[in-house]
């Protein structure tokens, strides 16, 4: 075995762990050892995110500790010793033990800790930092990933996820913290209070208050809503959310309503999978639904469900949800006399570009940031006071909707899309036909994402060969039609290959590329920031003179699709 490697392992199994902990590190096969050991546990840019398990590369109380005496340090170095974080946990199993290690740690640095009662939805950590004036927080959640998966999402004054220049000196300051004796593990529990009643329903009102036709809701309150939060922590907030918006016909799927860290009715919690969102498909087409919405274990994604024009129950994607949420909130913004002349939304550069084509007839500005929600909320608080925030949106199945929160929230997004259909029903129609009137008069556009992991001790290297491959490389021409642009966000400049100029980039370096051709079709390839993969993901559109030929049109776009992975060797 590799020297360092060793030396890792020699350091747990004689210094300041507990017992349990070396038991089980003994038992470890060699292969097993390498991986939990290779390397530390990246304190990325979001945080933690990883395997648990003993070991420097694991999810665990000691990772999660260190990480958590860096971020004090740091936060005190910003703020003085008078402050206050917000904690909370999603259903995971040991996301509460982590919680409450990331207390204790932190009130044994003088810091007062608002510790929630019960686990929570991601969305409600942020409302609340903004809420008690909290200089920070951490949510211990990994959010979709599979059970064995456990994570530590940080936060800054903002409500938002870090961002420069935050994220990478309290990166910086946990780097520092090079053993478990540097952590205060133990301190004043006094300052630690617990919250839950008091703040839902603060929360609650402020999502009540995203309304745009409460009336409609009135008149549609019998809307047959299906709803699942895939064993997690939507369960504490959702249902009562659509009750507050008048909804009376909610049916909740009763095999994923109990919460559970195991998330025994599904591989992925991820309500952007149609296998994790089957058995709610199927009790929506049972019981003849309107929508069908779940959401993800720590509720910040939204996945919804409709049926299309031949009845047949269908997954929005992403990018679907996310055009008839932002087009909903502008068209009715205008309707009702609200909208204002500085009314702004923000999208993320790989979400849909029909949103842009939307915003800009409408006469509404839209910005495009870095993946991420925290690139959002970091351009609403450059432009707070001059442009008036609506809605910001991913293709992660992602919405902020408002801005008394700064990140994705899959509760409130639940309310606004059944507000959506139920102003669609009033009018004697659905969603899906509201899909495809758009498609008609803004044209269609159609996107795919393939993700390729590449795990273990090479992976990384590999990801980066094949962005590097792209980068120095970049293709002519792709299914015969001209690659025009290359936009480099790592270099921050944007080249036309026809013309030979180029042009700087005015978003925070990211490695991220994307091909633009000549017919406006996009491919993009952005490496994952919390997992060893590579997405990759593909815009085409197309003009849709009417709908009777949508089925036809979106044939075409899906073979355009398959045509471009197959050219660039993805499938």
């Amino acid at each position: 075995m590799d020297s360092a490697i060793q030396e890792k392992i020699n350091i747990w199994l004689n210094g300041n762990y507990d017992e349990e902990t070396k038991d089980e590190i003994r038992q470890m096969p060699q292969d097993m050892l390498v991986d939990a050991f290779y390397q530390n546990l990246e304190f990325g840019t979001g945080g933690l995110r990883g395997l648990m398990g003993p070991g420097t590369n694991r999810m665990n109380k000691y990772t999660v500790g260190m990480a958590t005496q860096g971020y004090a340090n740091y936060l005190i170095k910003c703020f003085g010793n008078d402050i206050s974080v917000a904690v909370t946990y999603d259903v995971r199993n040991n996301s509460k033990k982590f919680a409450e290690i990331t207390a204790h740690v932190f009130a044994a640095n003088g810091i007062k800790v608002y510790l929630f009662e019960d686990f929570r939805p991601t969305p409600e950590l942020s409302f609340a930092i903004r809420t008690l004036g909290c200089k920070g927080g951490v949510n211990c959640t990994a959010s979709h990933n599979p059970k064995e998966y456990n994570g530590y999402k940080a936060y800054w004054d903002d409500g938002a996820q870090l961002v420069p220049p935050h994220d990478k000196n309290v990166i910086a300051e946990v780097e520092k913290i090079s053993k478990v004796d540097d952590v205060k593990w133990e301190g004043n529990n006094e300052l630690i209070s617990v919250i839950g009643h008091d703040m839902d329903e603060k929360y609650i009102q402020m999502v009540k208050g995203l309304s745009v036709y409460p009336e409609v809701c009135e008149k549609q309150k019998e809307l047959k809503i299906v709803y699942t939060p895939i064993h997690g922590t939507g369960i504490k907030l959702v249902p009562e959310v659509l009750k507050r918006f008048g909804f009376t016909n909610v049916s909740l799927v009763k095999e994923q309503i109990n919460p559970s860290g195991n998330f025994p009715t599904v591989i992925y919690p991820n309500p952007e999978e149609k296998e994790t969102m089957s058995i709610g498909l199927k009790q929506a087409e049972v019981e003849d639904a309107d929508i069908l919405l779940g959401t993800d274990p720590d509720a910040d994604r939204v996945g919804v469900g409709v049926k299309n024009d031949k009845g047949k129950w269908i997954l929005l994607n992403g990018n679907q949800t996310a055009l008839l949420a932002f087009n909903y909130l502008i068209e009715a913004r205008k309707a009702k006399g609200i909208a204002e002349p500085n009314d702004m939304v923000i999208k993320t550069i790989v979400t849909t570009d029909m949103i842009d084509v939307i915003a800009a007839k409408n006469g509404v500005a839209c910005y495009n940031v870095l993946t991420g929600f925290k690139w959002i909320s970091s351009l609403i608080k450059q432009k707070e006071l001059k442009e008036n925030y609506i809605i910001g949106g991913e293709e992660s199945f992602g919405l902020m909707i408002g801005d008394k929160i700064r990140d994705k929230d899959g509760v409130s997004a639940v309310a606004i899309m059944s507000e959506m259909a139920a102003y669609e029903k009033n009018k004697g129609r659905s969603l899906y036909d509201k899909l495809v009137d758009l498609y008609v008069e803004y044209g269609f556009y159609k996107e795919d994402l393939i993700s390729i992991t590449k795990k273990g001790i090479n992976g990384a290297k590999e990801i980066a060969a094949m962005m590097e491959g792209y980068r120095d490389n970049p293709p002519k021409e792709i299914i015969g039609i001209k690659v025009e642009q290359l936009l480099d966000y790592k270099l921050q400049q944007g080249r036309d290959l026809l013309k030979n100029t180029s042009w700087p980039i005015d978003i925070p370096q990211s490695n991220v590329l994307q091909f633009v051709l000549e017919d406006g079709s996009k491919i993009s390839a952005r490496p994952s920031g919390t997992e060893p993969k590579i997405k990759f993901y593909f815009s085409v559109n197309a003009k849709l003179l009417n709908a009777a030929d949508v089925h036809k049109v979106e044939k075409e776009l899906d073979e355009k699709i398959e045509k471009i992975c197959i050219e660039m060797g993805l499938k």
